[in-house]
Parts: C-alpha cells; sequence; structure tokens
C-alpha cells in the first residue's frame, strides 16, 4: 500500500490485539491485487456492552487507481457470532476479498459483459414444432426454440406473450436465448 493502513476505533479505546488482526488481514488483500494503494478500517463496537447478543460492525474503504473505491460495510443482525470483534473483521476483510478479486478481474478484461435483454411478442408458433417467432418492436421476426425458453414456460407462451430475450446471430439468421416470460403473471 502507498498509503499506511488507517484503522479507527469507535465506541471503544484502541486495542492492539484488535489492530493487530486487522493488519495481518489488510496485509493479506494485497495478494489479491498488488496495487491497493490505501485501506481505511473502523472498528465500530457496540455500543452498550453490557448486554449479550451486541455486535462488532467493521466498515473498510480500500482505494486503488483506476477503479472506484471497494467499500464493505458489515452489519449482520441475525449473526450471533459478530460479538466477537475477531469474527466480525474475518467476514468484512473476506467480503472485501471478493469485491478485489472482481476488480482485478475486469481491470484484466475477463469478466464478461452482461447481455442486454431485448423484448417482444410472440408472433408465432409452428403448428406440431417446438419453435415460433418473436417480432421485436422494430418489426423484425426473432426464432426461438423450446429449449431457449426458461422455466420450462413454451407451452404457456401464446401469440401475443411479452418476452424478454437475448438476441444472437445463429445458423440461419437471428434467435432468441434466454427467452423469458414476462406480464401480468411473471415477474419482470
Amino acid at each position: 500500500m502507498q498509503v499506511p493502513l488507517e484503522i479507527t476505533f469507535q465506541n471503544s479505546e484502541p486495542s492492539e490485539a484488535i489492530r493487530s488482526e486487522v493488519e495481518k488481514h489488510a496485509k493479506r488483500l494485497e495478494k489479491f491485487h498488488d496495487r491497493i494503494t490505501s485501506c481505511n478500517v473502523t472498528v465500530i463496537a457496540p455500543q452498550t456492552r453490557h448486554r449479550s447478543g451486541d455486535l462488532f460492525k467493521i466498515d473498510i474503504r480500500i482505494a486503488m487507481p483506476e477503479h472506484k473505491d471497494v467499500i464493505v460495510t458489515k452489519t449482520h443482525g441475525d449473526a450471533p457470532e459478530h460479538e466477537h470483534v475477531e469474527v466480525a473483521i474475518k467476514d468484512a476483510f473476506a467480503a472485501a476479498q471478493r469485491q478485489i478479486e472482481d476488480v482485478a478481474r475486469e481491470l484484466r478484461g475477463q469478466v464478461k459483459p452482461h447481455e442486454v435483454e431485448d423484448h417482444g411478442r410472440v408472433s408465432k408458433f409452428l403448428a406440431g414444432e417446438d419453435y415460433g417467432f418473436i417480432e421485436t418492436p422494430d418489426g423484425r421476426e426473432v426464432y426461438f426454440h423450446r429449449n431457449s425458453v426458461l422455466d420450462s414456460a413454451f407451452d404457456h407462451l401464446t401469440v401475443g406473450s411479452e418476452v424478454r430475450f437475448v438476441e444472437e446471430i445463429g445458423e440461419k439468421g437471428p434467435q432468441a436465448s434466454t427467452v423469458r416470460a414476462i406480464g401480468k403473471h411473471h415477474l419482470l
């Protein structure tokens, strides 16, 4: 890291044991991406220590060049193991590690872009066949097959059914993959 690790404590006095645990996990992050410029960690202790069940919260902000900051805020209202600060720290840094690995893949160009789904209406089925055509808003017809319809919904489609799909080029022209019914009885 170009800037020294910054650790702050809220609702508690600084602890060398906690500081050491955070430093260990922060140093480990550099294995996953060597261009981390800074890391700020806030250890937030429960406001009342007399009640059992109060949980630690860990906030992490990691800066890297050519990318927006990685931000992790770990609060687990239903994770009683976060009564222990070491577990809360470990879980927060595990989430940070996953985000850093995603960033590293993205920067290397290894992340597939998400396909943008088109939409249209089923325009026709061929009698006795397992395929049909979708009419797009610009008037084109796109072939689709039973196997490309998600959730085994092919038999529920009718002419006029609204669908979302990913268009790709097939052997005989445009075809639809991952066809999903939409409308009042289907999720958008």
